[in-house]
């Protein structure tokens, strides 16, 4: 199956990081070997380039230039664009997993991905993990790395949590499963604080979530939860819906993309406490 770390490659080779006038190659060999050896810099001797080498700032404006055959497409991101840059001053960076140690967000959209490997703890200082529209069906979340912030998983095919919430990352603030096959009572056990205790944005729409009494009560243990999203399940049917939510889970801000006014806080108090 399609992994992340196979994504992540095949992403790092569309770029051409390997090739000119990136990397490391016959246009800036002597260059990486005099800041192997830094004897030039500590002569303070400034050499001159050898015939068919390029300095870092007529490398840098080929990639720049709109008009330049090395230029990136217009699609492309700001920070793919940086990192083409990154790699011409420093291209011992491409060696082992350096690279990978220095990436804070990934975006992997409609990549084929089907597999959340192993591969990904190289991520070392990751915060944000984007995966939506994939093919996952499984996230085991030892493969997860700690550092997590954000973790986007809509536009999938998961049906069970119990692999996620095994140990999962302790500083999570979202987590996205919208559009994928929940389906309860057995999944909203897994959204806690035992699981998740600094949860502050949850995205559960688009399943088939129907026990709207047992879904809130292992919400209401997510003390930092503000942001809810749960439009497209069953349970939404349900005519005292939304106000059963507002006056069960008093601190959230804002349930479905609508702000929590203080007089409809007012108008549904007590519906929870109701039969």
């Amino acid at each position: 199956p399609g992994s992340i770390s196979a994504a992540f490659q095949k992403y790092l080779q569309h770029l051409g990081l390997h090739d000119f006038p990136c990397g490391l190659g016959s246009w800036n060999k002597s260059r990486c070997n005099a800041r192997r050896s830094s004897r030039a810099e500590l002569a303070g001797l400034e050499e001159t380039l050898p015939p068919g080498e390029e300095t870092p700032e007529v490398l840098l404006q080929l990639l720049r230039d709109q008009h330049s055959p090395w230029a990136l497409p217009s699609d492309c991101s700001p920070q793919a664009q940086r990192l083409r840059e990154v790699v011409v001053l420093a291209p011992e960076l491409l060696h082992g997993s350096t690279i990978s140690r220095l990436v804070k967000s990934l975006r992997i959209l409609d990549k084929g991905v089907e597999e959340v490997d192993e591969g990904l703890l190289q991520f070392q200082q990751l915060e944000e993990l984007i995966l939506s529209a994939s093919h996952i069906s499984r996230v085991t979340s030892a493969h997860l790395p700690r550092t997590l912030k954000v973790l986007e998983l809509c536009y999938n095919d998961v049906g069970d949590l119990q692999d996620l919430c095994t140990q999962p990352p302790p500083e999570l603030q979202h987590l996205g499963l919208g559009y994928n096959r929940l389906c309860g009572p057995s999944q909203e056990r897994h959204l806690t604080a035992d699981f998740w205790p600094n949860l502050v944005s949850l995205d559960l729409s688009f399943n088939s979530l129907t026990d709207l009494l047992g879904l809130v009560s292992q919400l209401s243990t997510l003390q930092n939860l503000r942001i809810l999203l749960l439009q497209g399940n069953p349970l939404a049917l349900i005519p005292t819906y939304r106000g059963f939510l507002v006056d069960s889970l008093p601190k959230l801000s804002i349930l479905d993309d609508i702000y929590i006014r203080p007089e409809e806080r007012q108008q549904f108090q007590g519906l929870a406490g109701q039969p």
